[in-house]
């Protein structure tokens, strides 16, 4: 995890201070990248103890499209109680169900996605627009008034699983550059606890070498806490898709908008560059999760069916905990 260190090192030296919404401020630098050989190892950090469990149930949350605090923490997974819970933004907020609500959160713009198409009934071609769109799965849901010119418009929807199409595709067209979900909604910003900071995730194709990589954007990233995080469930998740696909786990690039460590966690990064990172672990998942390349047969169905448990890590040496409070 040399990458990692590097790249705290590098807002410790050319990052500036700024302030933002929680009210502790952050040094941030504008764009970074890290990229992982998944061949060579898993990219959990060393320097000190990852929170492995918590992580990839979070993850399991994502891929059940869950929405409420109480079915993380089901899963072994505490980290978005705070922002549940007391977040005095949220806690004010009139789409907040109530305790232990997040709002439609990643999970479910990955599983969920609320798509619309609102077709003019008095065009030419309305009724076939609207009868494509049925075959498609859309519903009918009413009629909308069109005020410039006293028209009416059909209301349309159906909610996309972007997660299940990536695999569709993956099985069925490889060699698209197209195959890739993301969680930026902002028709649902003002409906969350939290905005999605891992926005786009975009995986690629190498049917020769049967091999797979994923490109995963974070438009804000606290470096401290946040990074580990998303540096495991990334690669668990195209770990998984890989397993269910066919294809070997290889590249994973990691891109970041706006990098930054929180000021009251200094002292534990400060801490980890002090320590010398242990060997990569490895990933290991279940033997109950079907491989694609061994059985030929495609089953999407175990995104829903895997537990956390069906993780693990092999190898795992780590240096002593640290701990930093979460920015709420």
């Amino acid at each position: 995890m040399k990458q990692y260190l590097d790249l705290v090192q590098d807002i410790l030296d050319n990052g500036s201070w700024q302030s933002n919404r929680t009210g502790t401020r952050t040094r941030s630098v504008p764009g970074a990248m890290m990229k992982f050989d998944l061949q060579q190892g898993f990219p959990a950090v060393t320097t000190k103890k990852l929170a492995f469990k918590s992580a990839i149930g979070e993850l399991v949350g994502f891929f059940r499209g869950y929405r409420s605090a109480a079915d993380f923490r089901t899963l072994g997974c505490k980290v978005w109680d705070q922002n549940a819970n007391e977040n005095a933004q949220w806690l004010a907020n009139p789409y907040r169900i109530g305790a232990d609500d997040l709002g439609p959160v990643y999970g479910v713009q990955w599983r969920e996605w609320p798509a619309y198409k609102l077709i003019d009934s008095g065009e030419a071609n309305g009724a076939a627009r609207v009868a494509d769109a049925v075959s498609r799965g859309y519903r009918q849901i009413g009629v909308v008034d069109k005020a410039e010119d006293g028209g009416s418009g059909i209301l349309l929807y159906k909610a996309i699983d972007q997660l299940r199409q990536c695999l569709d595709a993956i099985i069925k067209d490889p060699g698209s550059r197209r195959i890739l979900f993301h969680g930026w909604n902002w028709a649902q910003i003002e409906e969350m606890a939290l905005p999605p900071c891992h926005l786009l995730y975009q995986f690629l194709v190498n049917q020769s070498q049967r091999e797979i990589s994923l490109c995963l954007y974070i438009r804000s990233n606290d470096v401290g806490l946040g990074t580990p995080f998303n540096l495991t469930e990334g690669a668990a998740l195209l770990h998984l898709v890989g397993r269910l696909t066919g294809y070997a786990p290889r590249w994973f690039s990691y891109f970041i908008g706006d990098a930054h460590i929180y000021e009251n966690h200094l002292g534990m990064l400060e801490e980890q560059l002090k320590r010398t990172p242990y060997a990569p672990p490895k990933l290991i998942l279940s033997d109950r999760i079907p491989d694609h390349a061994l059985t030929g047969k495609y089953e999407p169905e175990w995104l829903e069916r895997v537990e956390p448990g069906d993780f693990s890590l092999e190898g795992y040496q780590h240096h002593a905990p640290l701990t930093a409070p979460m920015a709420v």
